[in-house]
């Protein structure tokens, strides 16, 4: 069978390649690799599938459906193993092998084309808040020896980032500038130390068998709540941006989620500011213009 990368993961990696990058060029033959290795039968690649990894429907030798996913080094697949063997399949979807090939991860088979986002919004926001809830765990190992990036880490190198493309693009400065001054802000005395999903929001939960509703595609994180949280905030934005009580609605969701989930209001507001920005920011950069507007507004409101 042939491996040829989707389209759309083309695109997303092409915005974030290095230089000499040559993984997409290698990755039919690693697939071919990790499914005779694995000895397993393909039913189809996923489509469209993600922007950081090809994923593949595949059944194991013994018959039992299972996914395979393959995802280049800047996508940190290992640390998602990582992650996802912490949480031991509570509230995420299961590892399948501690590890047999790098950047490959064999995973339990859910619902690929059923996530949450299928829901009626309000049903939609409750069920994945209740997902989120259970990932929220105390990191492996004692202070400083898990193998995450922190939040102060990621958001630093992000900051930078935000800088650069501040200085070339004026129109953005006051926006960059008030995200910046609420990192630093929530950097000084976060309030609890978790393991978190990193990139959550309602299409990265999907139906399951063993339960209603797990996670998956996680780049994990340690760091306070409020900001896995954050991203949740702003889903669905182009409904939100359509909406003539957008900004109204905005303001409630935050408050509604800081509610049910029981984290600080005021906190959540601003990781939710900080990543908008830097996500629009970062479309900006890569040519994505009407996804940044649509972000940079949404940011304005808060």
């Amino acid at each position: 069978m042939a491996f040829e990368p989707p389209q759309r993961l083309v695109r997303a990696l092409g915005e974030t390649a290095p230089d000499g990058d040559d993984w997409l060029e290698k990755l039919p033959e690693a697939a071919h690799q990790a499914v005779a290795l694995r000895e397993l039968t393909v039913d189809r690649v996923q489509m469209p599938g993600g922007r950081s990894s090809l994923v593949v429907l595949v059944r194991r030798p013994d018959g039992a459906p299972a996914v395979l996913k393959l995802a280049p080094p800047r996508a940190r697949p290992e640390s998602e193993r990582a992650a996802l063997a912490h949480w031991g399949g509570l509230g995420a979807v299961q590892l399948l092998e501690p590890f047999t090939t790098e950047g490959v991860l064999l995973l339990e088979r859910l619902h690929p084309d059923l996530s949450v986002r299928s829901l009626p919004e309000a049903k939609a926001l409750l069920e994945a808040a209740g997902t989120l809830r259970r990932l929220w765990v105390e990191p492996p190992g004692g202070e400083g020896a898990h193998p995450f990036e922190t939040v102060a880490e990621r958001t630093g190198r992000q900051a930078e980032a935000m800088r650069a493309t501040a200085s070339a693009e004026a129109e953005v400065a006051v926006l960059v500038d008030a995200a910046l001054a609420a990192r630093e802000e929530l950097l000084v005395a976060p309030p609890e130390r978790r393991l978190l999903h990193g990139t959550f929001r309602q299409s990265k939960v999907l139906a399951g068998e063993r339960m209603p509703w797990l996670a998956v595609g996680p780049d994990p994180v340690v760091g306070e709540c409020a900001f896995d949280l954050a991203r949740l905030v702003r889903d669905r934005v182009e409904d939100l941006i359509a909406s003539p009580s957008g900004a109204a609605t905005t303001r409630r969701r935050v408050k509604r989620l800081a509610e049910s989930l029981e984290v600080d209001q005021e906190r959540l507001r601003g990781w939710t500011l900080f990543r908008a920005v830097e996500s629009g920011v970062r479309a900006l950069r890569v040519g994505r213009a009407k996804d940044a507007e649509l972000l940079l507004e949404f940011a304005g409101w808060l």
